[in-house]
């Protein structure tokens, strides 16, 4: 199919897929959520045997789209809801995915977009990435990414992560357990393929049943955690201190919190 939002080229049995919005950094829009979606069916069910998402431009992916933040300070507690479980099946979708995924993050991954760096079973990183849950900083919560960050990095590193919105280099994020390789810049691309040419040298059948067998102890809780997780993040979007900091936010200005 045609897509939009992003790139998909496959070759050698290895998918390449690359958001494709640079001028607004990779930023996830409701096409981008939708071309995903499409584009991890193609792979599921074509002969590619690895997946690698990467970005085009300067940026892996900047979070939700500045549009869809200031379309949801007005929208509906149902439309907040359908939102949420959108992001939610997206992260759902790539975390429980049948054949292995490489992250190669070749700039900043904020929010959704370190959601998405992270839960690939390998990430990359560029030197010069960063990586953040930034959504404190504008009155939301980190809720999807909640249900599989303590499981990848420990509860205290993901507390320090998730409450604080900080934004930390690829040396940390290394350190964290965010990025299991950090390589050069110039080099990123070509170590997700090599990964992916080691991968390709396995069983298909043992990688994913050795996927399935990484997924299906947690499964069971995560999808009840996911429930959850969208009913608090639609909540959160009710309130007043997430219609202010995303107004600030638009608005190049220091929120004026409330509370409320």
């Amino acid at each position: 199919m045609a897509y939009e939002a992003l790139k998909l080229a496959i070759e050698n049995n290895i998918a390449l897929i690359t958001l494709n919005l640079p001028d607004k950094r990779n930023a996830i829009t409701p096409r981008m959520l939708e071309e995903l979606q499409l584009a991890l069916g193609e792979i599921e069910a074509g002969p590619a045997r690895v997946a690698i998402l990467t970005g085009a431009g300067k940026a892996f992916c900047a979070g939700m789209d500045i549009e869809t933040l200031r379309a949801s300070t007005s929208a509906t507690h149902g439309q907040h809801v359908e939102e949420a479980r959108r992001t939610a099946q997206l992260f759902r979708r790539l975390w429980g995915f049948s054949k292995p995924t490489i992250a190669a993050v070749n700039g900043a991954a904020i929010a959704g977009g370190c959601g998405l760096a992270t839960l690939c079973d390998f990430t990359l990183a560029a030197r010069d990435a960063r990586f953040g849950y930034t959504e404190v900083k504008i009155g939301f919560i980190p809720a999807i990414v909640s249900v599989y960050l303590a499981r990848q990095i420990g509860e205290k590193r993901a507390r320090d992560l998730l409450l604080s919105g900080r934004i930390v280099d690829a040396a940390e994020a290394y350190e964290l357990g965010l990025a299991t390789t950090v390589v050069a810049p110039e080099s990123l691309i070509g170590r997700a393929y090599e990964i992916a040419g080691t991968l390709l040298a396995s069983s298909p059948s043992s990688l994913t049943h050795t996927k399935r067998l990484l997924i299906s102890a947690a499964a069971e809780e995560v999808d009840r955690e996911i429930e959850a997780v969208i009913a608090a993040s639609a909540d959160v979007r009710d309130t007043a201190d997430f219609r202010e900091g995303v107004t600030a936010f638009l608005e190049k200005r220091p929120p004026r919190w409330t509370g409320r």
